[in-house]
């Protein structure tokens, strides 16, 4: 069955990737007024989510933008797939980094990086990275069920000879590339919302108690590599841009759990900027009513 469904989609998603640009956005419109207005995609999610990190917000606001993230998300679901046909020289001028030779320099100093990134804007075009460095690059992923359609992703994901592997294999890679005196680079998306049973740290993220990922954290530490938040701005649609922002250049000093914190701050205020390109349809709060006793207030 997984199979079948792949070969019948195959054929659309690599028509689409071969579009340009102008027709592959009337068609995100389209799948726009589909998902929104028809199917009405987690649209509960959304705006309950909306609600609770913007409550001094009207609900005109946080209706305009509900929209906005929807409209954006048709994008960049468009823009992943337009991955499989799109040249270097345009991703190189769509997607475009402001500081690389902060990664640079980290490489030129013998130091490993791990890139830590939210669900904001594009994290699919970042790949695109490994076009300027020379380190190894690998980035940390969740498999998708259907196994056809996984392989098509990691192809995506790997077009500029990144390695994706999957969170459970993380530390023993890292730890072998160490080993072997490699130097890497290692993507990883921070913000999701971890399993309660797996959760050792609990932080504010836009003002409510959450479970916090600290596995990026940990390998840093273990490891020694640098941890660098890389905030990305939506110029326009179709072209974005990326900031690195060093978060600790000696992550092991850090106290606690920081480097977790510091990236959910930065998260913060990507958020604040313009909040309708953060991932609205995770179910990112879903824990805020199960805050251990440790973590409360008296």
């Amino acid at each position: 069955m997984q199979l079948a469904v792949f070969i019948l989609a195959y054929p659309l998603l690599w028509l689409i990737s071969r579009l340009p640009f102008k027709l592959l956005y009337l068609i995100s419109d389209g799948v726009f007024i589909l998902l929104y207005h028809l199917i009405g995609y987690r649209k509960k999610v959304v705006r309950n989510n909306l609600e609770l990190v913007f409550p001094e917000k009207s609900d005109a606001e946080r209706l305009k933008i509900e929209k906005k993230f929807y409209k954006h998300l048709c994008d960049m679901f468009l823009e992943m797939i337009k991955t499989l046909g799109i040249s270097d020289k345009q991703m190189r001028k769509r997607y475009v980094f402001t500081n690389v030779e902060e990664i640079l320099k980290l490489e030129r100093d013998g130091k490993n990086v791990m890139i830590m990134m939210p669900h904001y804007a594009s994290w699919e075009w970042v790949f695109n990275l490994n076009s300027f460095i020379s380190a190894k690059a690998y980035a940390i992923y969740q498999p998708i069920n259907n196994k056809y359609f996984d392989k098509m992703v990691r192809d995506i994901r790997s077009k500029y000879g990144t390695t994706l592997i999957r969170t459970f294999e993380s530390r023993k890679i890292i730890r072998s590339a160490k080993k072997a005196n490699e130097l890497v680079t290692v993507g990883i998306i921070s913000d999701q919302s971890p399993m309660l049973n797996r959760t050792r740290h609990w932080a504010k993220f836009m003002g409510i108690l959450v479970p916090v990922h600290v596995g990026g954290e940990e390998i840093c530490k273990e490891h020694d590599i640098v941890p660098i938040y890389l905030k990305v701005r939506k110029l326009k649609r179709g072209h974005y841009q990326g900031t690195f922002k060093v978060l600790a250049e000696k992550p092991k000093e850090i106290e606690g759990y920081g480097i977790s914190e510091s990236f959910l701050s930065e998260t913060e205020k990507s958020i604040q900027e313009a909040p309708e390109y953060y991932f609205w349809t995770h179910k990112r709060w879903k824990h805020k009513d199960k805050v251990p006793a440790a973590f409360q207030k008296p």
